[in-house]
């Protein structure tokens, strides 16, 4: 893709949004949300209990998305985590973030491996999209009991 004018300020927005998420402060991470932004995560509900995985939801505000980033934190292993950002094409006001997150659920002790595509919108400075398509099985498989029931953390 050629740089556009508008590539430019998207690409920046992107870059501070992961180095944020990187420093893992919540606060710092939601300031570079719109209120009213557009946030999707798919979540097949039959295949997911809401409460092994409450993180996984939609959202709209600022005060959301901080709490998108604090949440993850009580259901999984501290330090046994990574993310590898593999590609970030942009395109005018859109971004998609390509990788690979590793994470250990905290109730099971299972470590997964999920793919993931973040579509981000940026306008004016702010992420006004955040739609992410991840491999959500893997998730609730590491959450899941023996009997395939999620547990709680």
């Amino acid at each position: 893709m050629s740089a556009t004018p508008t590539a430019t300020p998207t690409r920046t927005v992107v870059r501070e949004l992961l180095r944020r998420i990187g420093e893992g402060e919540p606060r710092r991470i939601a300031e570079l949300y719109a209120d009213g932004c557009d946030w999707r995560l798919d979540r097949p509900q039959d295949a997911h209990g809401r409460a092994a995985t409450p993180w996984i939801r939609h959202r709209s505000t600022r005060a959301d998305a901080e709490a998108h980033f604090r949440e993850p934190a009580a259901h999984h292993v501290p330090g046994q985590a990574d993310t590898t950002v593999e590609r970030i094409p942009v395109d005018g006001e859109d971004a998609v973030v390509l990788g690979v997150i590793r994470q250990t659920a905290a109730p099971t002790g299972r470590a997964y491996t999920a793919r993931f595509a973040l579509h981000l919108t940026v306008r004016g400075g702010l992420v006004v999209r955040h739609h992410v398509y991840e491999d959500s099985l893997a998730v609730a498989r590491a959450f899941a009991s023996g009997d395939g029931r999620t547990l709680e953390p």
